[in-house]
């Protein structure tokens, strides 16, 4: 497990100059962890990448349906390929499925986005009166 974990973290070393991407791992967040950030993102950059390995591949595609879905971002673009991890356990290299979905902004996001802050601050106003 600790060679599958390595050989994640040598992936974001290489692919850490994008710095709108999100790595999306289905064990150390939760879901909506992902989706706020995500929203983010798409604030200060107008498009996000996700990114995933294995079984959090599943977790990524539940992000980009959510966002999609609310009509905050559009997909732009879905990669898919296979990438091979070093496994010292068993000697070999194994490979694992990865994803990449690139989202960008709807026309109406920033409408969308201050509407929801719009409803959290009437929210927050109402709890403390």
């Amino acid at each position: 497990m600790e060679d599958i974990t390595e050989g994640v973290n040598n992936i974001n070393i290489v692919d850490s100059h994008k710095k709108n991407r999100i790595q999306v791992s289905n064990t150390k967040k939760p879901l909506f962890f992902y989706v706020n950030l995500a929203k983010r993102y798409m604030q200060q950059h107008s498009e996000v990448e996700l990114s995933a390995l294995g079984m959090a591949i599943a977790t990524v595609v539940t992000i980009a349906e959510i966002l999609k879905n609310n009509g905050l971002a559009v997909e732009k673009k879905i990669m898919t390929s296979t990438v091979d991890i070093k496994d010292e356990t068993r000697g070999r290299p194994i490979q694992k499925a990865k994803i990449e979905i690139v989202l960008g902004k709807t026309e109406n996001f920033d409408e969308l986005m201050a509407a929801a802050a719009e409803e959290r601050d009437g929210a927050d106003g109402e709890e403390q009166s």
